[in-house]
């Protein structure tokens, strides 16, 4: 976002420098199937691109929350009196100011502005404050008074069963028994592990903020990183007891987005604050407070027995799934369905038993973040695999090859695979390719030793092991979701804009946008209107759902202007629109006859189209799990390298090979791009990624004590195959390419860990002690 946004005061940051287009600049090449950069890329690189937390208005307040210390406690009084007060402070709300509080929150909207009676997480909402400055605002929270009850939390998932109610809605979000052939099935070998998967945090690359400015007709606009703008708009409306049309939630620079990136839980108080003073009022979380508030990966406990005849090829799994929802239900509901759905992998699994449970407890809310519920499950039945081959004495890629799925083949939920599903040809092109070279031919002084550039094991110690993780994710939203978007593209001379509330999470759709414009109408110069709530909805940006939904309503509007241009030229010549080609800038016929530019053609004329796109309906998974409650799949094959120094367990990961089912190559540098990034944050949550807790307590809420992998840990990543066979039923035939390695990495990190050491691994992140073969001290 640059320049000034119009509407109820006056919002501005300063506009990024060298984001026009020099005048005498070369043609970039352009349409699908071009690595285009990113329109933003110089001002983010440049640290001059504009961020919620950038913004400032006339008049501005500061907002500062007071949260809870405690995980669980009955809140008997809060007095506000003294921070109420303090010279500066404008305004103090709490739970009795939500005129229309009916609870918010992604999937399940469970979870209070503020919390009324009781908490139920570390961190939780109590009170609000606009101040004049915003060290007033924070020590005025500092001067709540509020009174509790402190009471013995929940953290155990296990024990959410039997444990008194956490919430009025039970303990119990969603409980999912698949049943899928026949129980009394049983293979020659059994093997059965169990599981556990760490709390990863998004850790996004700027804490969350935003800006609300109350506008004259008594409603209000909210400035955000909101990643669905118009689910926000409508919480917030309920939650302020407006109409929608009184408020607008607009959508700043979003620096990137690895969950949903804006909890409303940030821009609701700041709306009340706005609304209660008549000022604008703006918050910039810090680090700390992001931990305690946004969503995390759901840890999750998974017990497993494969059964497989002597051959290796499977004949039953049967598996638990539980998974911790932290105190509300979020998204929760969504991701135990795909945990449950792909909790055999992708293999043909005749007979499946699985049970799942999604619980609340009093640790930090789960949600949405990439992969969720496909990762999980793929450490777990990627850990069986490789027990499987090593009771059989297979190879673990083999026994993986002798049951790859393939399209045609069913899913334990009854649902035929009818997208294309090259899981063995993934799995071949990493098996296949060249291995990295051992050092022992380096001098030891240069060797990368587990444990950093200076390790300080003994080299005769480290052991390499190669291992493999093939992962599965769904395609948009599931089980019913109305995935529709839409999309308007305008044509005025040489330049093309398009207006679509698809919000630009560094996912590329702002490029691809426009290099569908540019392919379809042959104009250059197409820029994409900034994300408002005035505009038609466009859905939330997860599961790349806009490089699908957006990305077809975009090229069917572009298809529409395209006919609007050729259709007088056409009647003129006395052919069809098929007939005439447009490439680059330039409109000719089959026959070469006619040739004129678009420019010329348009002849001063603006034409402009909307349109929708709305893939084939799911529906919901029954009582027994089953129903065709996915719109397509896409896969990941990753072959990990790693050293493990097996006196004292650290590891380093020496090179991830991927092979990627893509559908179709829109960007390659792009795609490129997103998949490394993946692999990465995988990596991060097999080695390092954990929010770790205390009775509920959060113990490192910073990037000191939460480690995420840096340029020394991410290992060379080399793509070796794409897979270009394109789905039928998707625009521009293309698949997601971002969750699919997040969710493969740490299941081929742990086997090559179990590969290097004989280890079961059993538990993400790695910890030393299961690493090492020598007990530590």
């Amino acid at each position: 976002m640059t320049g000034t946004h119009e509407g109820a005061g006056s919002v501005t940051v300063s506009p990024a420098p060298g984001s026009a287009p020099a005048a005498e600049a070369e043609p970039l090449p352009h349409g699908l199937g071009v690595s285009l950069p990113s329109a933003d890329a110089p001002a983010k690189t440049q640290g001059t691109f504009p961020y919620a937390a950038d913004l400032w208005a006339e008049g501005l307040l500061w907002a500062a929350i007071l949260r809870s210390p405690h995980p669980r406690a009955r809140i008997l009084s809060i007095d506000t009196k003294q921070a109420a007060e303090m010279p500066g402070v404008r305004a103090v709300v709490t739970h009795e100011d939500v005129p229309g509080d009916a609870g918010h929150g992604r999937g399940t909207p469970d979870r209070p502005v503020f919390a009324k009676d009781e908490v139920r997480h570390h961190g939780e909402p109590i009170a609000a404050i606009a101040a004049d400055h915003p060290d007033t605002a924070r020590l005025a929270a500092a001067a709540i008074a509020v009174e509790y009850e402190v009471l013995e939390p929940v953290t155990d998932p296990q024990l959410a069963f039997e444990a008194e109610p956490l919430h009025p809605d039970g303990n119990l979000v969603r409980h999912i028994p698949l049943r899928f052939g026949d129980p009394e099935a049983a293979g020659d070998v059994v093997v059965e592990g169990l599981y556990r998967i760490g709390r990863q945090d998004p850790a996004p690359i700027g804490a969350e903020a935003g800006l609300a400015v109350p506008r004259p007709d008594g409603g209000v606009e909210i400035y955000t990183a909101a990643t669905d703008p118009h689910t926000d708009r409508d919480l917030a409306a309920a939650c302020f007891g407006l109409p929608q049309d009184k408020v607008k939630v607009v959508v700043t620079g979003v620096p990137g987005a690895t969950a949903d990136r804006e909890d409303p839980g940030i821009q609701l108080p700041l709306g009340l604050l706005a609304l209660r003073t008549g000022c604008p009022v703006k918050l910039a979380a810090t680090r700390e407070e992001s931990f305690l508030s946004h969503a995390h990966r759901h840890p999750t406990i998974l017990r497993y027995r494969h059964h497989a005849d002597s051959e290796g090829t499977l004949v039953k799994v049967e598996a638990q799934i539980l998974m911790d929802a932290g105190a509300y239900a979020d998204t929760s509901a969504d991701a135990l369905a795909a945990a449950v759905s792909f909790a055999c992998g992708p293999y043909v699994v005749p007979h499946a038993f699985v049970e799942g449970w999604a619980v609340r407890t009093n640790n930090p809310p789960a949600g949405h973040l990439r992969g969720e519920g496909a990762m999980q499950v793929c450490a777990a039945y990627e850990g069986q695999m490789d027990k499987l081959a090593a009771k059989l004495g297979m190879e673990p890629a083999e026994i993986r090859l002798r049951n790859a799925m393939a399209t045609g083949d069913i899913l334990p939920t009854s649902q035929t695979v009818t997208c294309p599903a090259p899981v063995a040809e993934l799995l071949r092109a990493v098996q296949e390719a060249p291995l990295p070279d051992l050092p022992k031919d380096a001098p030891q002084e240069e060797w990368l030793l587990p444990g950093g550039p200076e390790g300080a094991g003994d080299p005769s110690a480290v052991r390499r092991g190669v291992g493999y993780g093939i992962g599965m994710v769904h395609m948009l939203g599931a089980e019913g979701a109305d995935e529709v978007s839409t999309a308007t593209v305008k044509v005025n001379g040489s330049v093309a804009t398009v207006i679509c509330a698809a919000v630009e999470t560094s996912s590329g759709f702002s490029t691809l946008a426009r290099q569908i414009v540019q392919e379809t109408l042959g104009v250059e110069e197409v820029h994409v209107a900034a994300v408002d709530t005035d505009q038609p909805p466009a859905g939330a940006a997860c599961h790349s759902r806009h490089t699908w939904v957006s990305g077809g309503a975009v090229e069917r509007a572009a298809k529409m202007v395209r006919t609007q241009l050729l259709q007088p030229l056409a009647h003129k010549f006395g052919m069809s629109t098929e007939l005439l080609q447009i490439t680059d800038g330039k409109i000719t016929s089959y026959d070469g006859v006619l040739s004129t530019t678009v420019a010329e053609a348009l002849n001063g004329k603006e034409l402009w189209a909307t349109a929708q796109c709305r893939p084939h309906p799911t529906e919901p998974l029954d009582e027994t799990g089953q129903g065709d409650a996915f719109v397509g799949l896409a896969f990941c094959a990753i072959r990990c390298v790693a050293d493990v120094d097996i006196e004292l367990g650290t590891i380093r990961v020496v090179e991830m090979s991927v092979a990627q089912d893509v559908g179709r190559v829109l960007n390659p540098a792009q795609l490129r791009a997103r998949i490394e990034a993946g692999v990465t944050q995988g990596l991060g949550a097999a080695l390092m990624e954990n929010l770790r807790t205390t009775r509920g307590l959060v113990r490192h809420p910073d990037l000191t004590g939460y480690p995420l992998p840096t340029s020394l840990d991410a290992p060379d990543i080399r793509i070796v195959k794409l897979v270009e066979e394109r789905d039928v039923v998707a625009p521009f035939g293309a698949k997601p390419v971002s969750a699919a390695p997040v969710v493969a990495a740490p299941a081929a990190v742990a086997s090559a860990v179990r590969a290097a050491t004989g280890r079961p691994i059993g538990r993400l992140p790695i910890r030393p002690q299961a690493a090492a073969l020598t007990p530590l001290t």
